[in-house]
């Protein structure tokens, strides 16, 4: 699941010991295969896509989980010219420790927008706040389910959320990616009824306090009940999956101006070490399949896609040893590595019109020295063999690979 827990400082078990960290490299092997086997395979493009989202640029823009720069060196802007950046807003709405305490009155909300606007920066805020509010339940979903129909609880969001739109009201593009995991429960519980008319509010609200904004609805592919990277599925299947996505959304009766999904939150070692899941690692059929599902969606639904907090991991620098901060990954290299731009292009033909990187929970890989330990060059492992860049514990790759998208010129969005 794309669980939302950037903010969390959550207590990781340790390492299981090196004979998982060794067995990592064999299912790491397959990303060795070359990219034609996905592009031979790859859905054809749309033929009609659905409209950009109002005043979204015309190039296909990367981004990253970036802070306010007066609690973080300005390292963003400085790695390459970036068209995205994404903060959390969460803490919950009746806790006394929400977004909005953070800097006085909501502050941080505006600061952070006329930041990003005044570098042709896309502010993007990722709302979660019903998880973090009272009074919750045992489990995610129920927690959904409770506070959605705990009118105490809806009065104070909705207060939160007319807040948050004063705050990035203008005449620039925001974007606000409204409760990740959020509908992904409501449609696996069948709560249609539920849902739709939270999005309703959400869309009157938006419309009467700050039209610049962009709402984004998140669509998560377990939402349908289907891993897509397991079981091999065939393209029959999953465009049924990403058709039963599509319908949930429209059920909805109202209009997001695009959508965001995910591969996964957390790097694929660091799942099968914690998680003893090997299967979290993509193939290139697996990014088929992935690919497949988001042409279907975007057609199905009529909005394009965002890929959101896609993990920072990677399978070439020698700091990427599978120790906390510093776990293997292979989608940064399927996207931003030597066939990258061949990749880029099939997902902007699917309807795909961004990349946001960023780790979905702590002690995963970060394009910053989450560690604190500096540049790193361990032994190398599963054939990682460069020497680190930088401090950051991805060994620097995901900055300098961004920086060569740019440089080699953004791609334009069909």
């Amino acid at each position: 699941m794309g669980r939302a827990f950037a903010l969390d400082e959550l207590p990781w078990p340790g390492m299981r010991g090196r004979g998982a960290i060794v067995a990592l490299g064999l299912v790491a092997a397959f990303f060795l295969l070359s990219a034609a086997a996905i592009v031979a395979r790859a859905a054809a493009p749309a033929t009609s896509l659905p409209s950009l989202p109002l005043h979204w640029p015309r190039t296909l823009q990367l981004g990253m989980q970036d802070p306010p720069v007066r609690s973080k060196a300005p390292v963003f802007r400085e790695s390459a010219p970036f068209g995205l950046r994404y903060q959390y807003l969460a803490g919950g709405v009746n806790t006394g420790h929400g977004w909005e305490t953070w800097e006085p009155n909501g502050t941080l909300a505006s600061s952070y927008v006329h930041e990003s606007w005044a570098h042709h920066e896309i502010p993007v805020f990722s709302y979660y706040e019903m998880q973090t509010s009272k009074p919750g339940a045992a489990t995610e979903a129920q927690t959904d389910i409770d506070n959605l129909q705990n009118p105490e609880t809806m009065n104070a969001y909705w207060a939160n959320v007319r807040l948050l739109f004063q705050r990035v009201a203008g005449s620039k593009p925001v974007v606000v990616h409204v409760e990740p995991d959020l509908w992904g429960f409501l449609e696996r519980k069948g709560e249609t009824a539920l849902a739709a008319g939270f999005a309703q509010q959400w869309v009157a609200l938006r419309d009467r306090y700050a039209p610049n904004v962009l709402l984004a609805y998140h669509m998560s592919i377990w939402g349908a009940g289907h891993a897509i990277n397991r079981g091999n599925p065939t393209d029959a299947q999953i465009r049924a999956y990403a058709a039963t996505s599509a319908a949930f959304y429209r059920a909805l009766h109202t209009r997001f101006d695009l959508a965001f999904a995910e591969f996964s939150d957390r790097d694929a070692a660091w799942s099968a070490v914690f998680r003893q899941k090997p299967g979290a690692w993509y193939t290139p059929a697996d990014f088929h399949r992935h690919l497949l599902y988001m042409q279907t969606f975007v057609a199905d639904s009529r909005l394009r896609v965002v890929l959101w907090q896609i993990p920072l991991g990677n399978t070439v620098m020698r700091a990427e040893n599978n120790t906390f901060d510093h776990y293997q990954d292979n989608r940064v290299q399927w996207l931003l590595g030597p066939n990258g731009r061949e990749h880029l292009r099939a997902y902007a033909a699917a309807g795909v019109i961004g990349f946001l990187f960023g780790r979905g929970a702590n002690g995963n890989t970060c394009a910053c020295d989450a560690a604190h330990d500096g540049v790193t060059n361990p032994p190398p492992i599963n054939g990682n063999d460069r020497l680190s860049l930088s401090s950051d514990d991805d060994g620097g790759y995901f900055r300098a690979q961004a920086a060569s998208y740019y440089a080699s010129g953004a791609l334009p969005l069909p």
